[in-house]
């Protein structure tokens, strides 16, 4: 099995209290003087206390266009990425020589070269390592890319590899829109990175590590007639986001058949599972994964955690969740433990670990 060594998270480096962030959303996209009270209300109703922003404020207003917001990503997205997958690295007593597959996942920007390209020789990496660039999977990606990265340990276990996850969301808040979507968008979404280093089954680990999860099997389930759920419209502004409020139902209608199958295969029962490692995709969105799958009142407290210190950094946050699962509330050894996020398609993805 796949055994994870390290992860890593990154923020980008203004954090702001979400009602400077709401001040700044008003100015750059609502017509002036519109009523704030629907903005106001929906920033409150996120329960996100604050964000880390790639720019300062002042400079939202200023982007002229997706190129230069795209320009904007690339340039930190290398910087926060290379900080990343170092800490990654560091942490699982590796050298940037040792990584045989580099994925690298984000829906908030593009790039070709791609991201993971333009970090080989900054980081060090062998000039035959492998690269997956994945785009598009949104929040999921997280999720996916652990699956992934096990596919392919899988056939190569003496291998090492490492999935980088950069968001830079805050760069896709679209000026002068004012539309419920984008305004709910700009309530959640902050700006960070994750790095996991996952090694083989046949590659020994140090004899003085604390051994993380092995990953024991992956599902993936893309659900009938939902692809307006959530997504990206692109328009010379950049990526005017897609998000429908049946999202909450979408999840009650789908996912704990979903999870009680999946576990099921494996002679799980959910009440059995020690740690649930879930992508805080929003308030209602949460409150329909404890409710759907008759979770324990505390089972979500790292992710609502997550959520109010920090926003929803897309694929990166079920990465920051499993972090600061394994430093705050290890499970107990051999117990089953569950990572899952939801993402554009709309898609589910299912990571089983073991502790």
């Amino acid at each position: 099995m796949t055994r994870i060594a390290a992860v890593h998270g990154a923020l980008a480096p203004h954090r702001r209290t979400q009602s400077e962030i709401t001040d700044m959303v008003a100015r750059t996209c609502l017509p002036e003087g519109t009523d704030r009270g629907v903005l106001d209300r929906l920033h409150r109703g996120a329960k996100v206390g604050s964000r880390h922003m790639t720019l300062p404020l002042e400079r939202y207003g200023e982007l002229d266009g997706f190129g230069a917001a795209n320009d904007a990503f690339i340039a930190a997205a290398t910087g926060l990425g290379a900080k990343a997958v170092r800490g990654a690295l560091h942490t699982a007593g590796l050298i940037a020589a040792d990584v045989d597959l580099l994925i690298f996942t984000s829906v908030t920007g593009i790039a070709t070269p791609s991201i993971d390209a333009r970090l080989v020789g900054r980081l060090g990496l062998r000039p035959d390592v492998k690269r997956l660039p994945l785009f598009g999977l949104g929040c999921a990606g997280g999720a996916a890319g652990l699956a992934r990265m096990h596919d392919y340990l899988l056939g190569r276990p003496d291998h090492v590899a490492v999935l980088l996850s950069v968001e830079l969301c805050s760069l896709t808040f679209q000026r002068n829109d004012a539309s419920m979507a984008n305004l709910v968008a700009t309530a959640l979404f902050g700006d960070g990175a994750a790095a996991v280093v996952a090694c083989g089954g046949n590659r020994p680990g140090r004899p003085d590590e604390t051994v993380g999860p092995t990953i024991v099997d992956t599902r993936s389930h893309l659900y009938p007639d939902t692809g307006r759920v959530m997504g990206w419209d692109i328009k010379d502004t950049g990526f005017q986001v897609v998000l429908d409020p049946q999202v909450p139902d979408v999840v009650r209608r789908y996912l704990a058949d979903d999870v009680e199958g999946f576990l099921e295969d494996h002679g799980i029962k959910p009440k059995d599972v020690t740690a649930w490692v879930c992508h805080p995709g929003g308030p209602k969105v949460l409150e329909a994964v404890a409710e759907t799958l008759d979770l324990p009142d505390d089972a979500l407290d790292v992710t609502w955690r997550h959520l109010a210190d920090v926003g929803n950094l897309s694929s990166s946050s079920v990465l920051h969740v499993l972090r600061d699962t394994l430093a705050e509330r290890r499970p107990p050894p051999g117990t089953p433990g569950l990572l899952l996020a939801m993402g554009p398609g709309f898609a589910c993805e299912l990571v089983l670990l073991r502790w």
